[in-house]
């Protein structure tokens, strides 16, 4: 913001903070930001989480800057590739920004702590490239960069702004959470801010040794005796309604456990209510489509809780070679998430899953649906309509006390003998929807 005025300054409606929960604020609602500070202090609830480690990027709309669109990604490690990243960045922000239309201007934030004895100054200054090349990439494209902030350690600068006196060389001080006119407007309106990025990413991670070693074990088990019966075309339907009956009874565990927290403690917890050989099962099972898609029913409020906290510990446990098989629970994770208001999570999951298999399909288009601001609702209705009709075929209930699922392909669940391998070997299966 090289002047501060009208033009600088941010409406922040309702929409930007309709991801951090179901019960967001009325379209009436909204908090005017009168400068760098504000837009500093707001970044966390405009996001739904602490972005670490990360450009953000969003889009402004009319002569009062009203937020629209936004685009996250990590912070590339190597400075050349900062001049192509700029550009696809600054393309894909300006090319899909939804309903509002080509943005009137952008907001640029770069996040991250200070590297090695790096100080807080010095970590802003090695950014500055980043923030000049995504300036230019924007202007090249006729929108402008209204602001670009480096928000580190505790403190933000202004890479627009040469006044001394509103933004000062040494950094601003970030105004200490839920203290800030944004904070208060979140807490009315019921919006949380989920913690860092990084934390977020944490609960989804897979184990670390020893406790990795005995889950790969019970999936190489699993494997070698599923095989032989994948090999036998009319076990596949046995397998499905197996694998479902199984994350039924599981499920049930997770709901006579409700969680108290959403932190390690907690996950530490869920993972005690799962063995390995149930978690192997569960996770080879889910690779067939046709038992992802049921389990996917389970989004309503009565199963969602569970689900999201069955499917993250289930993603946890997609150790060493079984690294790619988590596409599936984490995609879930993901849409239980969407389905009810959680957007931030949603992203987190739905990116996991494409970090675990980059052509895992169904990950894709939900992540696309989500990153459009796209109403879950009418897929939500689909599955309804589909458990309808299988109700309507079939009166028996299959093992896990639901109607009876549709038939689905299964991808054949293996280790990868080295990273990418099985993903290779299955991607056909994999990918589709």
């Amino acid at each position: 913001m090289t002047q501060h005025t009208d033009s600088s300054r941010s409406s922040c409606p309702s929409e930007p903070s309709k991801p951090s929960g179901p019960s967001g604020p009325s379209e009436e609602t909204q908090v005017t930001l009168r400068g760098p500070a504000d837009l500093a202090d707001a970044l966390p609830y405009l996001m739904g989480f602490h972005p670490d480690d990360s450009i953000v990027m969003i889009a402004l709309h009319g002569a009062r800057g009203r937020f629209g669109g936004r685009l996250r990604l990590g912070i590339p490690a190597t400075t050349d590739e900062w001049p192509d990243v700029a550009a696809q960045l600054a393309d894909c922000l300006i090319q899909s920004s939804g309903r509002r239309g080509r943005p009137d201007g952008i907001a640029v934030y770069l996040c991250q702590d200070p590297l090695g004895n790096e100080t807080p100054v010095q970590a802003m200054e090695r950014l500055r490239p980043l923030a000049q090349h995504l300036r230019t990439a924007c202007g090249s494209l006729d929108v402008p960069v209204v602001e670009a902030l480096c928000i580190s350690a505790g403190r933000w600068w202004s890479y627009c702004c040469p006044d001394t006196d509103c933004c000062p060389p040494e950094g601003g001080l970030l105004t200490r959470e839920g203290t800030s006119v944004m904070a208060a407007a979140a807490a009315y309106a019921g919006i949380q801010v989920r913690g860092s990025l990084r934390e977020m990413e944490a609960r989804f991670a897979p184990f670390e040794v020893p406790r990795a070693s005995r889950q790969e074990e019970a999936l190489d088990v699993a494997c070698a005796k599923l095989l032989p019966r994948l090999l036998a075309t009319d076990e596949c339907d046995v397998l499905r309604e197996e694998t479902i009956g199984l994350a039924a009874s599981v499920m049930e565990r997770f709901r006579a456990a409700p969680a108290t927290g959403e932190g390690p403690a907690d996950d530490a917890r869920d993972d005690e209510l799962i063995t390995d050989d149930e978690a192997a099962a569960l996770i080879l099972g889910l690779q067939d489509r046709g038992a992802r898609d049921r389990v996917a029913e389970w989004m309503e409020e009565s199963d969602a809780a569970a689900a999201v906290r069955l499917w993250r510990a289930l993603a946890r446990r997609c150790v060493g070679a079984y690294t790619d098989h988590a596409a599936p629970p984490l995609t879930l994770a993901g849409w239980v998430s969407w389905s009810l208001g959680d957007e931030p999570t949603a992203r987190v999951a739905f990116n996991r899953a494409l970090d675990a298999d980059p052509d895992y399909t169904f990950a894709k288009l939900l992540h696309q649906a989500c990153n459009h601001g796209l109403d879950p609702e009418p897929l939500r209705r689909c599955l309804r309509q589909e458990r309808g009709r299988r109700a309507g075929r079939s009166p028996r209930p299959s093992p896990d006390g639901r109607p009876e699922g549709r038939p689905g392909e299964r991808r054949r669940p293996g280790r990868s003998r080295r990273p990418g391998a099985a993903r290779k070997a299955r991607g056909h299966a994999k990918g589709e929807p």
